[in-house]
């Protein structure tokens, strides 16, 4: 079988490959995604011989000033517009269990490909011009691309005991690619899954942020937490099982119904946090669930402590911290606009969720949208013109008084030169009382009336909290 090899800088690789008398080949998701007719930005390259010396007279030909070299496993990277491209001599390696790092001699490319994760990844096409584009695919993986299937090139639990990640690789292909892991290799996840722990903290979040951003991130939260790998990679979200259970008493699974909500809204978004905050949303129902004669199981204040439990969960991950007030806000926020459904919520309500949502306020109604999981039709119609109706709200609310992104209308500095305070606790507190009047609809959102009613109440409140010291 023969490929249709039309990238450039494949055809330059090519003939460096030919004009120093070196087999090269193109391998692993390069080949796999073009059998899926996937556009293709990194680049593999495997080659007989030295990795890094065939990468430097790549870089030479290409002109190209800076390479990266990564001499103890003898692999080189030149990075590409929108890309990059990977140099490795083929290799066999033999892992130590207690580390990652493998031990590397020189192989076959047989032996190059039996080492990769998957069948799907185990495929090479030449490069040089007499073979051009010729697939060397020892291990059927184009037969288990056209069944979607997950196989490894030798045994499984071998393949994932030498490198542990590829239990959470074989996960993410399932998610990404719609694929089904085959069976063999299913059954060889639970016996090694507890050597994860020789990986670092970053790969695997890589791999699991990977599995949230794929079209449908259920695939691989239920086969995470199918083979156990949840409890060791997300143990709070593992806990969610179960919940809503108990005796006679039954309410959906909180850990199916998060599923749910996180495939619905990765329908409606590709916002990788807004993602996260789904699959958060519920995290705090297993802390707070209380049975309730008569009304059944109760989660209060579940968003609140949920909100508070997402710097931990982003802190153990090691996911950037810049992200944390977004997904606690959407967290804290996200049963709210619910309760403006009632047609005598006042404007001062919604004023508030305005307020507190901020920038926000749109992603926080695609995640109430996305939590509707209900199989009624007829409630699911219900719940939808609910959030209609207070859209519609927010919006006639938001046109008239400006709450979005609010910024006080009197600044801080302002009510010191006005009141003749120094910086302090009375300066916030002003400012708060101006802000609540606004919320309450007492005076509008302008700089001039805002201006009046602080001079208003200013003798007021210091009377009431002393003079500033």
């Amino acid at each position: 079988m023969k490929l249709e090899l039309n990238n450039t800088y494949l055809k330059r690789i090519g003939a460096v490959a030919d004009a120093r008398g070196t087999e090269a080949y193109v391998v692993g998701g390069y080949v796999r995604d073009l059998l899926l007719g996937k556009e293709v930005n990194d680049i593999d390259i495997v080659v007989v011989g030295s990795g890094i010396e065939f990468a430097e007279a790549v870089a030479v030909a290409m002109k190209k000033r800076k390479i990266v070299t990564y001499e103890k496993f003898g692999t080189a990277m030149m990075p590409t517009e929108g890309g990059k491209i990977e140099f490795v001599g083929s290799r066999k390696e033999q892992y130590n269990r207690d580390s990652r790092n493998p031990v590397v001699e020189v192989g076959t490319l047989e032996e190059d490909l039996s080492r990769r994760d998957f069948t799907v990844n185990a495929m090479a096409a030449s490069l040089n011009a007499g073979s051009w584009g010729e697939l060397a695919d020892p291990f059927r993986g184009t037969d288990d691309l056209q069944k979607k299937i997950i196989r490894t090139p030798l045994d499984p639990s071998a393949t994932f005991d030498d490198d542990p990640l590829r239990i959470m690789r074989a996960v993410r292909f399932a998610a990404q690619l719609g694929f089904t892991i085959e069976p063999s290799v299913m059954d060889a996840i639970a016996p090694i899954r507890d050597r994860l722990s020789i990986i670092s903290q970053e790969r695997i979040t890589e791999e699991f942020m990977k599995i949230m951003a794929s079209p449908a991130p259920s695939v691989g939260l239920r086969l995470m937490f199918d083979t156990g790998i949840m409890r060791i990679v997300f143990p709070e979200v593992a806990d969610l099982s179960g919940v809503d259970q108990r005796q006679d008493h039954h309410h959906k699974d909180v850990f199916l119904h998060t599923c749910q909500v996180v495939d619905n809204i990765s329908a409606m978004t590709d916002n990788i946090y807004l993602r996260l905050a789904a699959l958060l949303h519920d995290i705090a129902k297993p802390k707070t669930k209380k049975f309730v004669d008569g009304i059944g199981w109760t989660f209060h204040g579940h968003e609140e402590i949920g909100a508070r439990m997402v710097k931990h969960i982003f802190r153990r991950l090691k996911l950037p911290f810049d992200h944390i007030p977004y997904v606690e806000k959407i967290v804290r926020l996200h049963q709210r606009p619910m309760q403006l459904v009632d047609e005598t919520v006042t404007d001062s309500a919604v004023r508030r969720i305005l307020f507190e949502a901020g920038e926000q306020i749109d992603d926080l109604m695609t995640l109430c949208r996305a939590d509707i999981t209900s199989k009624n039709p007829k409630l699911v119609k219900q719940y939808s013109e609910n959030y209609d109706q207070v859209y519609a709200k927010m919006k006639e609310v938001e046109e008239k008084d400006r709450m979005r992104a609010f910024q006080p209308p009197v600044r801080g500095d302002e009510i010191m030169t006005l009141c003749g305070l120094p910086a302090g606790k009375l300066v916030g507190v002003l400012k708060s009382r101006i802000e609540e009047a606004i919320l309450e609809g007492r005076i509008p959102n302008e700089h001039e009336p805002a201006l009046r009613y602080l001079l208003e109440i200013k003798d007021e409140v210091i009377r009431e909290y002393g003079p500033p010291s």
